[in-house]
């Protein structure tokens, strides 16, 4: 049978010496390889290969950084120049991006002490200064008319919140 010997034939082919994976299926301790222009999918450590690695979504630094045997690579930096073969370390939640990442999501769902501080004086002088201001203004209001009364109302708010 001729379909037979076809699929003999295949299984006894070489395997392939690289295949395409998706990224959830790359595992530590994995060997990949980046192309030049490619983006270096997770964190690792170089075993081959010479190329210049442009880092700046980590760094900001805009100079692609020399890699070679034995270099860090990070996921998200961008392969430049040449092939670079590394043994994948760290993937998904793990690599550098997932974890700058994270401290982002964590400081930006906190306040520093002193905004935290801010507000709880502001939850106290608010209502302070608009019982101040209507006291102003009935005061005012019953001694010198409704003129005057808007006038020194308004400078208590003004005087209490100069920035408003």
């Amino acid at each position: 049978d001729a379909e037979a010997a076809r699929r003999d034939l295949l299984d006894r082919a070489a395997p392939p010496v690289a295949v395409l994976v998706a990224l959830e299926a790359v595992r530590p301790g994995d060997l990949l390889r980046v192309r030049p222009g490619e983006k270096i999918p997770v964190d690792g450590t170089v075993s081959d290969g010479v190329s210049a690695v442009d880092e700046s979504m980590l760094t900001g630094e805009s100079v692609p950084v020399e890699k070679r045997a034995g270099s860090a690579v990070f996921a998200a930096t961008i392969n430049r120049e040449g092939g670079l073969r590394f043994r994948a370390e760290k993937v998904g939640a793990a690599t550098m991006l997932a974890q700058i990442i994270e401290m982002v999501e964590r400081a930006q769902g906190s306040k520093a002490p002193i905004a935290r501080m801010a507000d709880v004086v502001a939850g106290y002088f608010t209502p302070l200064v608009m019982g101040v201001a209507l006291i102003t203004l009935a005061a005012w209001w019953f001694t010198a008319g409704p003129e005057r009364a808007m006038l020194h109302f308004v400078a208590v708010l003004i005087i209490a919140c100069p920035c408003a």
